[in-house]
C-alpha cells in the first residue's frame, strides 16, 4: 500500500517539478531574449514561441487548477457501469465536479487512464483538480452505499431494492438465490435461500457482485441465528428450515412486535392439532399481483404453499424474516389460542374456540360496514 502510495505521490510531483521548470526556462528565455524574439517577429518565431507557451500553459491548468466549487463540499457521483471517458466527463461536468469536460478527457487521456476509469459510488470534493479526479477513478476509490431491508421481504422485492440502490443484476440475483448449489455451498440446508437472507441495513460497493451480496445477507443470518436458537429448536423437534418457514409467516401476518408470540402460539397450537394453518401470507406469496386483498379463488390455488389446501408447513419460508419473528416461532406465548382476525388498524383478535373466532369477526365486519357506510 505504501508503495502504491509513494508511486502516486512521485507521478504527481514529478509533473510538478517538470511544469514549473518548464515554466521557469519559458520565462527566463523571454527576459534574455526579448530583444531577439522582438527582431525575428517578421520570420514567424514569435507566433510558434506563444503557440508552445499557451499549450504548456493550457496542460498544466488543464491538469492542475482546481475546478471551481467550495471546496469543503463533497459531491455524490455514480458511474455506471459501460460508461466510456466522454460520457463519465459530461456526468462530471453536470454535477459540477469539472468546468471542461474536455479538458477532463485530455487529461484522462494524457494520464493513459482514459479506458481504466472504474464505475461505482464516489464522493469528489468540490474544488478538485481534474488529475485528482482522474486519479480516484482510475484508482477504483469508491465509496460505501447505505443500504436498509426490512424485515418479511421476498427475495424478489430484495432483488428490486438492490437494483435500484447498487445496481446489481436483479434477475441474477434471484437466480442465485433459488440455486440449491449456491445454498449446499453456504452451509444452509434448504433448496434455496429464501429466508436465510437477512433483513438489516449494510453498506455495499456499487456494482458489487450478487454473489457477494447474498454471501454477506446469509452470513449475516448466520450470526443472528445463535447457538441458543438451535438447542430451542431441538427440543421443540424443529430443524432450521422449519424455525425459518413458520418465522416467515409470523413475519407475514404481524404488524406489532407485541404480537408476534401470540401469532406463533396460534400456529403453534394448530400444527400439534393437526388443523390447516390457513396462513393469509401463504397465499399471498402465491398471488402473482400481490400483495392485496385475498379473494376466495385465491385460497384455492393448488400448491403446497397453500396452507388452506395443504397441512403442516409450506415447503419453505415465504420471505425473509428478522430475529424478533425468529425468537418468536422458537418461543411461543404459553396461551391457548387457535384463531386471530385482524382488527384493522394492524393488531388482532385472538380465540380459543371456533365460535368466539366467527363472533369477533361478524363484530369486525359490522365495523367494517359502518366505517365504509360514512
Amino acid at each position: 500500500m505504501w508503495r502504491t502510495i509513494r508511486r502516486h505521490w512521485l507521478y504527481c510531483f514529478s509533473w510538478l517539478v517538470t511544469l514549473k521548470l518548464v515554466l521557469v526556462s519559458l520565462g527566463a528565455f523571454v527576459l534574455k531574449n526579448v530583444f531577439a524574439i522582438c527582431k525575428q517577429v517578421r520570420k514567424g518565431r514569435v507566433v510558434v514561441f506563444l503557440v508552445l507557451g499557451f499549450i504548456v500553459l493550457e496542460v498544466g491548468w488543464s491538469f492542475f487548477y482546481p475546478n471551481k466549487g467550495c471546496p469543503q463540499q463533497q459531491i455524490p457521483v455514480i458511474v455506471k457501469r459501460g460508461m466510456n471517458v466522454h460520457q463519465i466527463a459530461r456526468l462530471l461536468a453536470e454535477n459540477r465536479v469539472v468546468d471542461s469536460p474536455v479538458r477532463f478527457v485530455l487529461v484522462a487521456k494524457l494520464m493513459g487512464a482514459s479506458k481504466r476509469l472504474h464505475a461505482g459510488a464516489y464522493e469528489f470534493r468540490s474544488g478538485s483538480s481534474n488529475f485528482d479526479i482522474v486519479r480516484k477513478l482510475r484508482d477504483g476509490q469508491v465509496i460505501t452505499v447505505k443500504v436498509t431491508i426490512p424485515e418479511g421481504l421476498p427475495a424478489t422485492r430484495i432483488a428490486a431494492i438492490l437494483q435500484q440502490r447498487i445496481d446489481i443484476d436483479s434477475a441474477r440475483f434471484v437466480k442465485e438465490v433459488m440455486n440449491p448449489v449456491m445454498a449446499q455451498t453456504l452451509g444452509i440446508a434448504a433448496s434455496s435461500l429464501e429466508g436465510f437472507l437477512y433483513p438489516d441495513t449494510y453498506y455495499f460497493y456499487y456494482g458489487m457482485d450478487e454473489k457477494k451480496v447474498i454471501h454477506r445477507l446469509v452470513n449475516r443470518f448466520k450470526q443472528i441465528y445463535t447457538e441458543d436458537f438451535r438447542q430451542r429448536a431441538q427440543e421443540l423437534g424443529m430443524t432450521q428450515l422449519q424455525v425459518v418457514t413458520l418465522a416467515s409467516i409470523i413475519q407475514g401476518e404481524a404488524m406489532l412486535d407485541s404480537e408476534l408470540s401470540y401469532i406463533s402460539a396460534v400456529y403453534h397450537n394448530r400444527l400439534k392439532r393437526g388443523l390447516l394453518l390457513q396462513a393469509d401470507p401463504t397465499v399471498q406469496y402465491l398471488v402473482k399481483d400481490g400483495p392485496r386483498r385475498l379473494l376466495k379463488k385465491d385460497l384455492t390455488i393448488d400448491s403446497p404453499y397453500n396452507t388452506y389446501l395443504y397441512p403442516g408447513l409450506p415447503p419453505g419460508p415465504i420471505n425473509n424474516p428478522g430475529v424478533a419473528a425468529i425468537r418468536a416461532a422458537l418461543y411461543p406465548a404459553k396461551v391457548g389460542y387457535l384463531y386471530f382476525v385482524a382488527r384493522g388498524d394492524g393488531s388482532h383478535v385472538f380465540s380459543c374456540t371456533l365460535q368466539e373466532h366467527l363472533r369477533a369477526k361478524r363484530k369486525l365486519d359490522q365495523i367494517r360496514r359502518q366505517v365504509y357506510r360514512k
